[in-house]
């Protein structure tokens, strides 16, 4: 068995300690191999928020960590800045690529950069960002992998205010990525945790995939009273996973798991 922890929106800046701790508490405890952050890493790209959110990866002890910028991970207030470098906190402190890439025989996971400069909050993926990422599922191992592809901005809402929220371009890839292999869409941004299956908000998709969103990992920044949480994805034989939602439980001081969901992938 392999497993997978999901997290984003940790918003270094807004950091709550006891999330902080308990969140390397259930990475000691469950042991994945690898995480996966899809975005906002910081709350406003400052250096000491970056420093803070690079210590916090290093404490965490997964072997493998891949993630990708959101758009409070580029300079809002220094203007000169987000023009001319917005990725160059991120790429010293985090990672230096932007849309990183991880492959065994259980996983591949594919991350999207879905900010922009001249865009606020609003993500966008390109049509070449489209091809790449389906040329890349289409040379996929096979076999009982589990095909995974991150962006920041979500590609189905459960909620009409989230509308606006989500990725710009997202009909071109969902129906590319899914029809070249993609079995589940990691998001965040809008700190709701939920799981969908994509076809409720894509009709005709040739395969059955899911989106899974993240709520708010480590940040007072919680959304509608839903407590910090994250998602622990398992890898089972057959085609098959677990995505299970861990929420922070505040009485306990720790992370408990609140739900679970076997999914039967399609081939």
């Amino acid at each position: 068995m392999s497993l997978l922890l999901h997290l984003s929106d940790t918003h270094f800046g807004t950091e709550l300690r006891g999330p902080a701790e308990a969140l390397r508490e259930l990475v000691r405890e469950q042991q994945p191999a690898l995480a996966v952050i899809s975005g906002d890493l910081t709350q406003r790209a400052r250096r000491a928020q970056f420093r803070a959110a690079r210590a916090f990866l290093d404490a965490l002890g997964v072997p493998a960590v891949l993630a990708i910028p959101g758009n409070h991970d580029i300079p809002l207030f220094n203007v000169l800045g987000r023009l001319l470098a917005p990725y160059r906190g991120y790429r010293r402190w985090v990672q230096a690529d932007l849309e990183p890439e991880f492959e065994d025989d259980r996983w591949l996971v594919l991350c999207v950069n879905t900010t922009r400069r001249y865009r606020h909050k609003d993500g966008e993926v390109s049509r070449a960002q489209v091809e790449q990422v389906a040329a890349r599922l289409r040379r996929a191992r096979g076999g009982d992998q589990i095909r995974i592809v991150v962006t920041h901005q979500p590609v189905l809402a459960v909620r009409d205010e989230d509308r606006h929220n989500l990725l710009h371009e997202r009909e071109t890839a969902v129906r590319a990525w899914v029809a070249a292999g993609a079995d589940l869409v990691l998001g965040g941004h809008i700190h709701l945790p939920y799981l969908r299956a994509l076809d409720e908000a894509y009709a005709g998709l040739p395969r059955r995939a899911w989106a899974v969103q993240a709520g708010t990992a480590v940040s007072h920044r919680i959304r509608d009273g839903i407590p910090n949480s994250v998602n622990l994805i398992r890898a089972l034989a057959g085609r098959q996973c677990e995505v299970e939602r861990w929420d922070w439980d505040g009485a306990c001081k720790r992370f408990a798991k609140v739900s679970l969901r076997r999914l039967r992938l399609d081939p």
